[in-house]
């Protein structure tokens, strides 16, 4: 695995340019009864044609796989190399682990090739155990489900109990999707999807327990809930992304992103929203849903973020982010619901930042709301920001409702424009804790926050109580 997997540099690069084929003015339609050797030959028959086809699955069938692709035995079913549609119909192509007997595998590769379109079908119980988009990384894992290099358009789908594990570095629990053809996701839900760093050398990582993304694509209507992202513990590792990961320019609309998991201990735990895009691979836009009741928990390590953390280009906008928690027990907690990292840009607008917490017994707790500590560019508009709570039992508690520092060397800035900054709590700073760096008000309201408004005395101009 190349190095720029590995989270100190969240990076990932994209796969080569793919070539479609064009689609013939006549596609074809096979009926595919409910039988998984029929099924394959739908497949391998509609990969050596040059026209589009369309796999009709048998209506409530359960297709379950309980060997390999002779082939590529990391696959399920034979790779996708031409223009197919797989309506399923309300169909569930599983792998079927009854009894640990049926060895691991994922369920659908699309090659750089392929464009699959895949419809009302859910894909469950897949376990990746190689990354065919990307060969030199050996022992890595991606895409329990699905992982796709060419092109993809899912909708009215569901992905569940997916799998991808792996001793060298793990990504995609759901979907992996590393094709560099423009991607789509709607009206899909991926839950239940775990990805995890199995091994023992320090400083790896478990990547996008639903969703990772190394391509554009653009997400609709969906839901991500209850994956979880985990690495051995006290390994230096990061879990990051339990909802997705971002790699490349991505877009999120009107999808709620609701109860991921990132667990870590004596490591880093990151956020059920992260990214680490290039400066030239575009940003991750997150406009209107939720990001809610998410936990980033690190016992002994450092939590980032439990909703949003980002460490490179990012928008959010019209999006309710709470009831998030980034848990840190003897270590550090930040950014309950938003975190800006040293290399982030965040432009944050009219959305609201309510209910989140950060906590940290016999450590250090810091922006309960959002946390911008470590020289990261903050730009906050027309966002309400209320009622989050920094605790740290024995320790240290500062920023209620955003925590401020310039990081090293000093330079980061937080400018906050018409926002309102009311019922926060922390030990310190209820409202605003300003350590060090560039923060600025302008319009803004901000009161009512416990034990104080802003912190230190003087610290943050136009801000009193």
């Amino acid at each position: 695995m190349s190095r720029r997997h590995v989270p100190a540099v969240l990076a990932l690069v994209a796969g080569a340019l793919v070539a479609v084929p064009a689609q013939a003015a006549h596609a074809a339609t096979v009926q595919v009864p409910c039988s998984v050797p029929d099924l394959v030959k739908a497949i391998n028959t509609a990969n050596g044609t040059p026209r589009a086809d369309t796999i009709r699955l048998a209506r409530g069938c359960t297709y379950k796989l309980r060997a390999p692709d002779p082939v590529n035995p990391g696959n399920g079913l034979p790779v996708i190399t031409s223009e197919i549609t797989i309506d399923g119909r309300g169909a569930t192509i599983e792998r079927d682990g009854q009894g640990g007997e049926v060895p691991r595998f994922r369920i659908i590769y699309v090659d750089k090739t392929g464009v699959l379109k895949l419809i009302r079908t859910t894909i469950r119980g897949g376990y990746a155990t190689d990354c065919p988009a990307f060969p030199d990384a050996v022992g890595a894992s991606c895409g329990g489900g699905i992982s796709n290099n060419g092109k993809m358009r899912i909708t009215h789908s569901k992905f569940t109990g997916n799998t991808s594990a792996s001793p060298v570095f793990a990504q995609g629990g759901g979907i992996d999707s590393p094709g560099s053809a423009k991607s789509t996701i709607s009206d899909t839900e991926v839950s239940g999807n775990h990805v995890v760093y199995t091994g023992q050398e320090p400083e790896s990582g478990a990547a996008g327990g639903g969703i990772s993304n190394d391509g554009p694509l653009t997400i609709t209507d969906s839901k991500l809930s209850g994956n979880t992202a985990t690495v051995t513990p006290d390994t230096r590792s990061t879990a990051f992304g339990a909802g997705i990961i971002s790699f490349f320019g991505t877009t999120i609309k009107n999808t709620v992103i609701s109860g991921n998991r990132a667990f870590a201990e004596k490591g880093t735990a990151r956020a059920a929203v992260s990214n680490g895009i290039p400066a030239d691979s575009g940003r991750l836009t997150v406009i209107g849903g939720a990001v809610r009741d998410n936990v980033s928990d690190a016992p002994g390590g450092v939590a980032q973020g439990g909703g949003i953390a980002n460490n490179a280009l990012m928008t959010v906008k019209g999006v309710k982010i709470s009831g998030n928690r980034a848990v840190a027990k003897d270590g550090i907690a930040r950014g309950g619901g938003v975190r800006v990292g040293p290399s982030g840009t965040l432009d944050l607008k009219e959305s609201r930042i309510t209910g989140n917490t950060v906590e940290a017994p016999g450590g250090t707790a810091q922006g309960a709301g959002i946390d911008n500590p470590d020289g990261g560019v903050l730009r906050a508009e027309r966002n309400e920001i209320l009622r989050n709570t920094a605790t740290a039992e024995n320790g240290t508690a500062q920023g209620g409702g955003l925590y401020h520092a310039a990081g090293l060397p000093a330079s980061g800035t937080s400018t906050l424009k018409r926002n309102t900054i009311t019922d926060n709590r922390a030990a310190d700073g209820g409202g605003i804790f300003r350590a060090s760096g560039g923060l600025t008000l302008n319009g803004d309201v901000v009161r009512e926050n416990r034990p104080n408004n802003c912190a230190p005395t003087g610290t943050v101009p136009g801000c009193t109580g």
